[in-house]
């Protein structure tokens, strides 16, 4: 209508009809609650609204171009951003894989990483803070992530280290039991506290010497002959143990590793792209 001057002129430009025009414009004007146009003559012309209007129209037209287009790159992955949060034995095996075959199927999408252990991983996905959580658990605990889309990965098998010159170091099996009077040396708090409860149900409660969260220092200090130790088989996969002994200890004690995400932002192309390799990367 600013440039055409009649309904009728606007309507052939747009190529619709006249009082499909006229209706949009009585639309335009109860919700801006004044004229736009008043009719002078044969023509019509801007009101001091109206001209206010186009002046914004075109920024307003070109925000939502540009908006229509970056969601569209979002939604066929030629852009997008997944904040992983990953515990470290998950951050040198798994994901390094399932993000290279992402970067190569979608090289538009952006992923950032950060590591915590859970719980701290799983509150650090509901307060909004990263999109996609690797976390573990050992046995299922009815309703702790019953709010989230779980997505299961594989399960981590609880291995022994001991020392290369133990009496059970060339043992194919480990009655943990038979570790009872040992020096131990423990991991993560969530693995410290799995140690102790199939410990104590074997009948003992563990010596614990030393305690950290650095999975290398674990196998150092057995390595050193400080110690034994039960590790995931993914933190030992990762590290290279030196003057250590694997062995398979028995009971057989699996914790399960997943990936969760909220429920709308498992939907999102990115983080479903995301969860997808992850699943891809865990049965390789």
């Amino acid at each position: 209508m600013a440039t055409t001057g009649s309904f009728s002129a606007a309507a052939r430009e747009l190529g619709c009809t006249q009082p499909a025009v006229s209706q949009q414009m009585k639309a335009l004007e109860g919700s801006a609650g004044t004229p736009l146009l008043v009719r002078t003559g044969r023509e019509m012309r801007l009101t001091q609204a109206g001209e206010a209007l186009v002046r914004h129209a075109s920024g307003i037209l070109a925000g939502l171009t540009a908006a229509e287009e970056e969601v569209a790159a979002i939604a066929g992955l030629r852009a997008g951003r997944v904040r992983l949060v990953s515990f470290p034995s998950g951050s040198s095996t798994l994901v390094p894989g399932a993000l290279a075959a992402l970067r190569a199927a979608h090289p538009g999408t952006q992923v950032s990483l950060v590591e915590a252990e859970p719980p701290r991983s799983v509150e650090m996905l509901r307060d909004g803070d990263c999109d996609i959580a690797l976390a573990f658990r050992y046995g299922t605990t009815g309703g702790e992530w019953d709010d989230l889309v779980v997505r299961p990965l594989l399960r981590d098998r609880l291995i022994g280290l001991v020392p290369d010159g133990h009496r059970l170091a060339g043992a194919e099996a480990v009655g943990i039991g038979e570790l009872a009077d040992e020096s131990w040396i423990a991991g993560c708090p969530r693995c410290r506290r799995q140690l102790v409860e199939v410990c104590e149900a074997s009948g003992f409660t563990p010596r614990i010497d030393f305690a950290t969260d650095d999975y290398p220092a674990v196998i150092g200090l057995v390595g050193a002959g400080l110690g034994v130790a039960v590790l995931p088989e993914l933190a030992i996969e990762s590290v290279r143990p030196k003057g250590a002994r694997t062995v398979t200890v028995e009971p057989a004690v699996e914790r399960e590793i997943v990936a969760l995400a909220l429920p709308d932002l498992a939907r999102v192309p990115a983080v479903a792209a995301t969860l997808d390799q992850l699943s891809l990367a865990a049965t390789r």
